[in-house]
């Protein structure tokens, strides 16, 4: 075997990328110092974007020292801190108008004075604190409402509890029991019990 093989002269040493970082790179800025300057440091506020080029020890040295606000006194640092809040961008007071009045009126909405059940509907007054006047009621009405209430001998504004009372009061009256058997106001009593379902249905009683 002969000793410088043709296999050996093939053989290739992959090059240490170090070792090219450190010939291409600048020498370090530190004074009397000739490593490559790998690692880069800021120089320092009002210069951002600018960096120092270190060797590492001496990266780690500045770093142990450098200090953003030096300086600086608390006052300025305390208003570089808020102003970072934005970016560093102007702002402007918010002075309200249609869209603080809209963002009030949400908030109003999404409160127990007017909740969920005004803006559904509570028919049943399930959530309590139905407050509705006259005009209201009678502008809700349907037709079919109407004429129940009508039948019943109640006009619109007739609220739940006088619907029960007068429907009571109607077939204690027409019906064959109390009558002594009159069967003349079966008709009548019919037309009371199916106005007071259908009031029932609708939730006004």
């Amino acid at each position: 075997m002969k000793p410088y093989s043709k296999y050996f002269e093939k053989i290739r040493i992959r090059p240490d990328p170090q070792a090219e970082a450190k010939t291409r790179a600048p020498s370090c800025q530190w004074d009397g110092c000739q490593e490559a300057g790998l690692h880069r440091a800021p120089v320092g506020r009002h210069r951002e974007g600018e960096y120092f080029r270190f060797c590492v020890d001496h990266a780690r040295e500045y770093n142990k020292n450098y200090n953003y606000f030096s300086g600086l006194n608390d006052g300025e640092v305390a208003r570089y801190q808020k102003e970072a809040l934005t970016g560093h961008r102007p702002t402007w007071k918010f002075t309200g108008g249609s869209a603080a009045k809209a963002a009030a009126d949400y908030s109003t909405l999404r409160s127990g004075r007017a909740g969920y059940h005004n803006r559904m509907g509570d028919p049943f007054n399930l959530f309590g604190g139905r407050r509705e006047t006259e005009q209201s009621r009678q502008r809700r009405l349907k037709p079919l409402e109407a004429k129940a209430l009508e039948t019943l001998g109640l006009g619109a504004q007739a609220t739940g509890a006088e619907i029960k009372a007068r429907y009571k009061s109607l077939v204690k009256r027409h019906h064959p029991d109390a009558n002594g058997g009159d069967r003349g106001s079966e008709d009548r009593l019919r037309s009371v019990l199916e106005a007071y379902r259908l009031l029932k249905q609708a939730g006004l009683c």
